[in-house]
């Protein structure tokens, strides 16, 4: 590999937005037929390197260069054409076409009359689907229809369809686990095999070691270094990632408290729904995290949609403060009495207004309460989201700018925030972390247990093992829609919650 040519190199790039600098000056090259790890915080300038090497911005100063050509990246078809593909993590696919459709986008095969081809279209996608061990797909499925790891992995089958050179992964596994995880690193051998470079965007160290040869970490729009994986340690990652050395990642577990004298803040009885989920069974009592273990499909979906409103039960109870509830929307969830809200999987899509700025986003759940004669009070609204933002910690601009300017981190905390100030008692947090930096995941983190510390309960799922283990009092382990197991205290391990999420062990004897 040292002796190999390079593929990409970007030299002294500096990209500004207004007053804000996004690269200042950054440098790094990735050589032919490598994976090559590309780390950093939300906010040190991956997003902006990504897009600029897509075409879709350009520097302000600096060069790029493909094979040793300097080019100039105007526009997505100037990426193409030499040979540049990009899966985001924030995908590019169209939710009302179908898979097909968007795989052959722009370049469907057409006949007489430029008519489209449909069937040969489905076909080419129905071959390349199974080549890639996706057979399980439905060309003709509509985006809309599909759960986010499989939209995931169409966004990057599509990227491998228009044949690339170079290959940008950014944030691939974010929304995958388990098995997608080896599916992923299956395809990425299979690309490099065949002469492709891989420029991997991730937070996650576990697949960077596992898939990459050489990593480069920027911080503050500048490269702090670059060094062979496996010659250099996670912390030192770490250390070059947040400019500081992270103590302690988890917060530390409190003592187990007995329940006695108390009723679990939510409760749900032999809960099922028209989709995967059946006969599900738990507690969550007040200062608890309980964690939700499952791989894609298993029912965790609609066990967190159905405790929000957001699917239909067709048997069993919901329960809040010992006493039976209909959820028939959110609406009734966030009422004040019952206090659920949910964090949802999709921040962009499902969680923020990103074109609205931070107090409006983190006020509207609430404007009746800062709503006087028909008109809202904008000091006492500015006043109660201030506070929030300083215990999330999010910069003041975010009460005035729109949150599409912020990074996936930050996001994530006025997604949070929204339901801080709601008062909610009980936060249902469907994969909080996903795609977000290791210290912003620290923040988080202290953020949770604080929550729970001060007597709220959170039902909590991760596509994280780790997170699991190390935060939750107790863990849920499901497999073909069911929770199949209860884990607490010590038997809270990574390879006791897996052998159960793959059906491979009933670890049958908890109570759940």
């Amino acid at each position: 590999m040292d002796a190999a040519p390079e593929a990409l190199r970007v030299e002294r790039i500096v990209k500004a937005f207004g007053a804000t600098v996004a690269l200042a000056g950054m440098s790094f090259a990735v050589r032919e037929g490598e994976v090559h790890a590309l780390l950093g915080e939300n906010g040190a300038g991956k997003s902006t390197t990504v897009k600029m090497l897509s075409g879709l911005l350009q520097p302000d100063e600096g060069s790029i260069s493909l094979f040793r050509q300097p080019v100039r990246l105007a526009q997505p078809l100037d990426a193409q054409r030499h040979g540049v593909q990009t899966a985001f993590q924030e995908m590019t696919l169209v939710r009302d076409l179908t898979v097909a459709e968007n795989m052959l986008l722009p370049n469907a095969p057409t006949g007489f009359l430029g008519q489209l081809r449909q069937r040969q279209g489905e076909r080419l996608v129905s071959e390349h689907l199974a080549s890639l061990g996706l057979d399980d797909i439905d060309p003709r499925a509509e985006i809309r229809d599909l759960e986010l790891p499989v939209r995931q992995k169409i966004e990057i089958a599509r990227a491998i369809f228009r044949k690339p050179r170079i290959l940008l992964l950014d944030e691939p596994t974010s929304s995958l686990s388990g098995r997608d995880i080896d599916w992923l690193g299956e395809l990425i051998a299979g690309v490099t095999r065949s002469g492709v470079t891989v420029v991997f965007i991730s937070h996650r160290m576990p697949e960077v070691r596992r898939f990459c040869d050489r990593l480069t970490v920027l911080r503050n729009g500048k490269e702090v270094g670059t060094a062979a994986v496996d010659e250099i340690s996670d912390d030192e990652v770490v250390r070059m990632i947040i400019g500081r050395s992270l103590a302690a990642t988890f917060p530390p577990k409190p003592t187990p408290r007995p329940q006695r004298g108390q009723l679990p803040f939510l409760e749900v009885r032999d809960l099922t729904t028209s989709g995967r989920l059946a006969g599900a069974s738990f507690s969550l009592w007040p200062g608890e995290i309980l964690g939700v273990a499952a791989l894609q499909g298993m029912g965790q979906q609609q066990l967190f949609l159905a405790c929000f409103g957001m699917a239909p039960v067709t048997q069993g109870q919901i329960l809040v403060d010992g006493k039976a509830v209909t959820l028939a929307s959110p609406q009734d969830a966030i009422r004040a009495n019952i206090g659920i809200s949910l964090v949802p999987e999709d921040r962009k899509t499902e969680g923020l207004f990103l074109k609205m700025d931070g107090r409006s986003n983190v006020a509207l759940p609430v404007i009746d309460r800062f709503t006087r004669g028909g008109l809202i009070d904008r000091d006492a609204e500015k006043a109660a989201v201030s506070e929030v933002f300083e215990q999330v910690e999010v910069a003041p601009r975010a009460l005035y700018t729109p949150v599409g300017a912020f990074s996936g981190g930050n996001q994530q905390k006025i997604a949070i925030g929204k339901w801080l100030l709601a008062g909610s008692r009980t936060l249902l947090m469907f994969d909080p972390t996903r795609g977000v930096d290791v210290g912003t995941k620290h923040q988080l983190y202290l953020l949770m247990r604080s929550f729970a510390d001060a007597g709220g309960a959170i039902l909590f799922y991760s596509t994280e093992i780790a997170e699991l283990v190390n935060l939750c009092d107790r863990v849920l382990v499901m497999y073909g829609g069911r929770i199949v197991t209860t884990l607490e205290g010590d038997k809270i391990e990574e390879e006791a919650i897996m052998r159960v999420a793959l059906g491979e062990q009933d670890a049958r004897g908890a109570a759940a």
